[in-house]
């Protein structure tokens, strides 16, 4: 699965999107392997509630199953003016 990051996050874990194996069975069990891996992941998913997820380019939650998912996106909420 493609899973990629956007703004403080892609800067905390220093790459923009990456390729990932996982037997993740939601976005918050794919988190977890995530901020298992090393500490730029940790300190990048420290606070999941700064965060919000995209699954196939569709807004969700971290309980969104990741069955068939193909891509899953991590950014900050957007502010505007």
């Amino acid at each position: 699965m493609n899973v990629m990051y956007f703004a403080w996050v892609r800067e905390r874990i220093g790459v923009p999107q990456e390729k990932v194996q996982t037997k993740a069975a939601t976005v918050a069990d794919l988190v977890a392997e995530l901020v298992a891996r090393e500490d730029r992941y940790a300190a990048a998913f420290a606070d999941i509630s700064a965060l919000r997820v995209a699954v196939d380019q569709e807004l969700a939650d971290f309980d969104a199953p990741l069955a068939g998912v193909r891509e899953v996106a991590f950014f900050p909420p957007m502010t505007g003016g």
